[in-house]
């Protein structure tokens, strides 16, 4: 398969300049229109926006690698992959758990809870806007998250996710037979390897580790879609954030 990039310049629902010039020539470049509202029913709109780029992508027959701003961009990949086949597996990869709901969250920070959002638990604006439906927590494979509120790992502790603290341990897992679709949280590395990030957390796998994990996956023969959470533009002044986030990604793409 031929790999689309597809830039979605935005953080949590409102276009970013700085995001939006690092787009290289050959990517597509995601800005619709999008009507006034709540920052939830915004990030609908960009959503499903997004679900019929990448469903078109697949359509063609070629691999679809979103580069977005936050990881509700997840959302809609996840809607298109849906309109295709319903069945497949989740692997996410953050060093938060985004499971958080407005019920748990200490912040109220809506990026910290696109994970729970669509397995169904807490407010559903972004996957109902973006034609998602709720995703079985069963296909879902989280791994990292080593920074968690207590409401949020109380509530993962219980939910029916497979969660791998350790992403070394993601390199020898027993696949499941399904389609895959990767979503990458850059800020999982170790800060040593890439620190600008908006929410650093200690700790993390090093670059080796989770190039290891991707091959493992990529070595399934199944994977469908990626998706990527970017650095933070405004902190890489030297470039470094972006070249060791797109080495990864591109390392895993010429696997592909």
């Amino acid at each position: 398969m031929k790999p689309v990039y597809i830039l979605a310049p935005y953080w949590m629902g409102d276009f970013s300049p700085s995001h939006a010039a690092l787009a290289r020539h050959t990517w597509r470049l995601l800005t619709p229109p999008v009507p006034e509202g709540s920052p939830t029913e915004r990030m609908g709109v960009l959503c499903k926006a997004l679900a019929d780029e990448v469903a078109a992508v697949r359509a063609e027959g070629n691999l679809p690698v979103v580069i977005a701003g936050d990881c509700t961009f997840s959302i809609g990949t996840l809607a298109a992959l849906q309109r295709e086949d319903p069945d497949f597996t989740l692997v996410w990869y953050d060093s938060h758990g985004d499971f958080n709901t407005h019920q748990t969250t200490p912040s109220g920070f809506i990026g910290g809870m696109p994970l729970a959002m669509l397995c169904g638990r807490g407010e559903q604006a972004i996957v109902e806007g973006s034609g998602a439906k709720v995703h079985p927590e069963a296909d879902i494979i989280l791994t990292d998250a080593r920074d968690l509120d207590p409401g949020e790992a109380e509530a993962l502790a219980e939910s029916g996710l497979t969660h791998l603290p350790s992403v070394a341990d993601l390199s020898s897992l027993t696949l499941p037979d399904k389609p895959i679709y990767i979503h990458f949280d850059c800020d999982v590395l170790h800060l040593s390897d890439l620190s600008a990030v908006t929410y650093p957390a200690e700790g993390g796998p090093t670059l080796e580790t989770v190039d290891a994990s991707l091959t493992h996956l990529a070595g399934a023969g199944r994977v469908s879609a990626i998706s990527v959470s970017m650095w933070n533009p405004d902190m890489d002044e030297d470039s470094q954030a972006e070249q060791v986030v797109m080495g990864v990604v591109e390392r895993l793409v010429a696997q592909l």
